[in-house]
């Protein structure tokens, strides 16, 4: 499993379509009216990564297992939804339990499409959506004060040390900024996560254009990456509409011939999960045989052990330990007998810090 990524926005922006389109389903009603989407949708996509193909074609695999990203699409928020608004407590639900936000913001003029505002403007459409969580986050803060500050008077550290956390995010939110800028230590993040801030997700700005702008953005697109950087979020721009067709190719010469053609060089899929990976920081690495050739998904700095028990618990409780080419290396070298015989193959101990592209074969003894 890659990673789970909620895409909200305010309704009519396109988020149904683009979740179509990427996940090449119909599972999404898409509607040009409010609240077509009312129970979340899930779709699960393939994440693209062509290490795997020249991997797999190295170790002759049968077959091959990319890592997987799933989407769960969220119903349009609207204003007053942190008080029940629109289903907004229903929604604000489903938010909080994904890993990223994918914030869809229409960038594109046109009457076609009804805006709910009246009026196309993503960064007021951003400030609703903020608004809406950051009033949610604080209504869950305040509550917890209290009881809190009753254990904290009785002497409990780890209370004390949370009610410190509460009222430093109840005072950024007050600002009028999302959790997710709060400077928290590393001693305090394990406590900072435990209070599971709708705001403190990492969250990447999707911006919805038409198919002239698909390629180089516009001056809507201009307004929310100077918004995203001073957020230290990631921007995405994006053609539901483009994405919409690319669904429909099969065959992945058309779809790169029909992406060239409007200057693009990967989808927007892709784009997509760049950002989302990078946004939460996580990394791939590969196991590699004439069975198949699978892609795992951990977070940056996983150490060799933690990456053996995304296999299975039993890899991790058994550790041996992890024989590790690098791709280059792998490459270079043509694949695992290659690398074994110039002495690139390495016998990493439980610590080792696992690299983006790895190829690891783990042993381990239960």
């Amino acid at each position: 499993m890659g990673f789970q990524c909620g895409i909200v926005g305010l309704p009519n922006v396109g988020k149904s379509t683009l979740f179509n389109a990427l996940t090449a389903t119909a599972a999404a009603e898409a509607a040009n009216y409010p609240f077509c989407t009312v129970e979340p949708n899930a779709g699960r996509v393939s994440v693209p990564d062509e290490r795997m193909g020249v991997i797999a074609g190295l170790a002759k695999s049968k077959s091959l297992v990319p890592a997987q990203l799933e989407f769960l699409d969220i119903a349009g928020l609207v204003a007053g939804a942190s008080k029940g608004e629109g289903l907004g407590n229903q929604f604000l639900g489903h938010i909080r339990e994904v890993a990223a936000i994918a914030h869809v913001l229409r960038c594109f003029e046109g009457d076609e499409v009804t805006h709910v505002a009246g009026k196309v403007d993503p960064l007021a459409d951003a400030d609703v959506i903020d608004t809406e969580l950051m009033l949610a986050d604080l209504q869950s803060l305040e509550r917890r004060v209290d009881p809190l500050v009753k254990k904290a008077r009785g002497g409990d550290k780890d209370s004390k040390a949370m009610l410190g956390l509460v009222q430093r995010a109840i005072a950024l939110l007050e600002e009028g900024k999302p959790a997710r800028m709060m400077d928290v230590s590393k001693d305090e993040a394990t406590l900072f996560n435990q209070m599971q801030l709708l705001t403190a997700k990492p969250i990447m700005y999707v911006c919805n254009v038409d198919e002239d702008s698909a390629a180089t953005g516009n001056a809507l697109t201009a307004k929310v990456a100077e918004r995203a950087a001073a957020e230290n979020a990631a921007c995405v721009v994006v053609s539901a509409a483009i994405e919409s067709e690319v669904a429909q190719l099969d065959d992945p010469e058309e779809k790169r011939e029909f992406l060239e053609s409007l200057g693009l060089e990967r989808t927007g899929l892709e784009r997509v999960i760049r950002a989302g990976y990078e946004l939460l920081g996580l990394i791939t690495y590969f196991t590699a045989g004439p069975k198949e050739c699978r892609a795992w998904t951990i977070p940056g700095n996983s150490k060799a052990v933690e990456a053996a028990g995304v296999i299975h618990t039993d890899f991790a409780r058994g550790f041996i330990c992890a024989e590790t080419i690098g791709y280059d290396d792998y490459v270079a070298h043509n694949g695992e007998q290659g690398a074994k015989e110039s002495g690139k193959m390495r016998q990493e101990g439980r610590d080792y810090i696992v690299k983006d592209g790895d190829i690891i074969l783990f042993r381990f003894n239960v």
